[in-house]
């Protein structure tokens, strides 16, 4: 997955015209601008943290859409579910895949390993026939590289799902992996890698204003998410300089 958060569509296209069909993005926002400007045969994977008021507009705009990776709760499932019947096009089942945080780093979204996960993928096979799990998710440590735990501790997810629903551990996907580990993610299993600086680079040019407040409220959407109580503090930067932080 070519992940292009903050690159704009020409760049791209650039991407698609060299092969690439497979695009990934954090934000909403960002995806619903490009997604119309570019060919229709992307397969688009949104992997940020999706707030469930946004699923309309998601699935409305982006008919692409392959799969969101990043499923984190059973209301999130039932309103994916519920959408795709209501608005995608010809109510074609969505994939979807159940994150886990691997790291148990307060500050990520993601399921802990173990029953969490396991039941909220079976909630997702049973309940919920518009959408196609296809597995499991994990970002990874806070530099965002992996250490081999965190690929195992998301293999071991998968096998116990598996087990537990009747599936074929061989037949769920594991996204793990991204531009500065995703070498080793594969040779622990990974079948779908992120990779956004590998691809692109870094990033290094101003965020227009409307986007900065787009993806603070996100951002401030996510955290109160797991933390309700908590107060978050968002400086606007002038720019993006810092590396890819989620591939």
């Amino acid at each position: 997955v070519a992940v292009s958060k903050t690159h704009p569509a020409p760049v791209l296209q650039a991407v698609y015209d060299a092969g690439c069909r497979v695009f990934g993005e954090n934000y909403t926002y960002e995806i619903i601008e490009k997604a119309p400007q570019l060919p229709q045969d992307i397969d688009w994977h949104f992997i940020g943290h999706l707030q469930s008021n946004k699923t309309k507009e998601l699935l409305t705009a982006v008919p692409s859409l392959a799969v969101i990776e990043t499923v984190d709760s059973e209301k999130l499932a039932k309103k994916l579910n519920e959408g795709v019947k209501q608005y995608r096009v010809n109510a074609r089942p969505l994939g979807v895949m159940v994150q886990v945080n691997t790291s148990g780093e307060e500050s990520k979204s993601g399921l802990e390993p173990g029953s969490a996960s396991t039941e909220l993928a079976a909630f997702i096979v049973k309940s919920c026939p518009n959408l196609i799990f296809r597995g499991f998710m994990t970002i990874g440590m806070p530099d965002y590289t992996s250490r081999p735990e965190n690929f195992e501790c998301l293999r071991k997810v998968r096998d116990e799902a598996a087990a537990a629903i009747g599936l074929d551990p061989a037949a769920l996907e594991l996204s793990m992996g991204m531009s500065g580990d995703f070498v080793n993610a594969v040779a622990m299993g990974s079948t779908n890698v992120r990779v956004g600086t590998g691809i692109f680079g870094k990033r290094n040019y101003p965020i227009p204003e409307d986007a900065i407040i787009a993806a603070a409220q996100e951002a401030m959407e996510a955290k109160n998410h797991h933390h309700p109580a908590a107060t978050v503090a968002i400086s606007a930067p002038t720019g993006a300089t810092e590396t890819d932080k989620s591939a």
